[in-house]
């Protein structure tokens, strides 16, 4: 079975990436906690401070397994996959999986190891009874679920608009982009979804997400289409220049843009699963999601 990253058109893994690069060694010094100029000139904006994410229904109560049926989670991923698995400037094993992982035993009063592997060797850990569950970006695919369980959704990558900072304001509706110019990146999985929800706006296709940033901050278009969280990375970067902000909210339709990142764990793994999916409940219902959120993301992508 041929593994993926979550998310689409190339992959999550493949577009944090690319934002780690693009940040460079600012990255590592910020230790990816520093909210940055964008922050600070989307509240002269007006706007609000980041929208923290809720993938959990308030109203699902889960129970915890029974004591003892979880008596400690091995957990695999990897140190290459910013800012959610990578090793620090001290070569210490970072990241908001990382700190999630850590969470979910500290929540279940458990003990938890974790260990990184090559992406490549992670699936075949797990068969071999190595470990326990990987937490490292897997797609959640068909295929995938014939193989593994997975937990609640923790993440996703939203679609979103960015405009610029000291552009007369619109709504990015079917209406707000009558007239204007639209960058997005060419049999991307964002330009699929313009062309199905906003078959009359003007497009401009790119070949790279860094044509059509670059676009947009040279006035060449008024407006960008793309990965939310690729995008907040870009927004805090030298090569942004504060000339920026995110416009409208965010767009999930996982036919486009994925099912979102979890857990994943072997098939029949049902104490296992239910002691992650409460466990990531009661982290949400305690502010701690928030915390490692705005951790990672200071400058959010919903």
């Amino acid at each position: 079975m041929a593994e993926k990253r979550a998310n689409s058109p190339t992959s999550l893994r493949r577009l944090v990436a690319v934002a780690g690069i693009l940040l460079g060694t600012v990255v590592i010094v910020s230790g990816w906690t520093a909210t940055g100029n964008v922050a600070a000139r989307s509240r002269e904006l007006g706007e609000v401070e980041p929208t923290i994410p809720s993938f959990w229904d308030p109203k699902r109560r889960i129970e915890r397994p029974p004591a003892g049926s979880v008596p400690a989670i091995r957990f695999l991923t990897t140190s290459d996959f910013p800012p959610f698995n990578f090793l620090n400037e001290d070569g210490r094993l970072s990241g908001f999986n990382v700190d999630l992982a850590r969470a979910i035993c500290d929540e279940l009063a458990i003990r938890c190891t974790i260990q990184t592997r090559e992406w490549d060797d992670l699936l075949r850990a797990l068969r071999d009874g190595n470990a326990d569950a990987i937490i490292a970006g897997m797609a959640i695919t068909s295929e995938a679920r014939q193989e593994l369980d997975f937990s609640d959704v923790y993440m996703r990558s939203p679609g979103r608009f960015v405009v610029r900072a000291d552009s007369e304001p619109f709504e990015p509706t079917v209406e707000g982009l009558a007239g204007k110019t639209l960058a997005v990146v060419a049999r991307s999985a964002h330009e699929a979804y313009l062309a199905a929800f906003f078959p009359e706006v003007g497009r401009r296709l790119y070949a790279t997400p860094e044509a059509a940033r670059e676009a947009l901050k040279s006035g060449e278009a008024d407006a960008h289409f793309g990965d939310g969280m690729q995008l907040s990375f870009w927004l805090q970067s030298d090569a942004a220049d504060n000339c920026c902000v995110f416009a409208g909210g965010p767009y999930l339709e996982s036919r486009f843009f994925g099912e979102g990142m979890a857990i994943a764990m072997p098939r029949g793994s049902a104490d296992l699963k239910q002691a992650i999916d409460s466990a990531l409940a009661s982290l949400y219902e305690k502010g701690v999601f928030a915390e490692l959120y705005l951790r990672s993301f200071p400058v959010g992508f919903f």
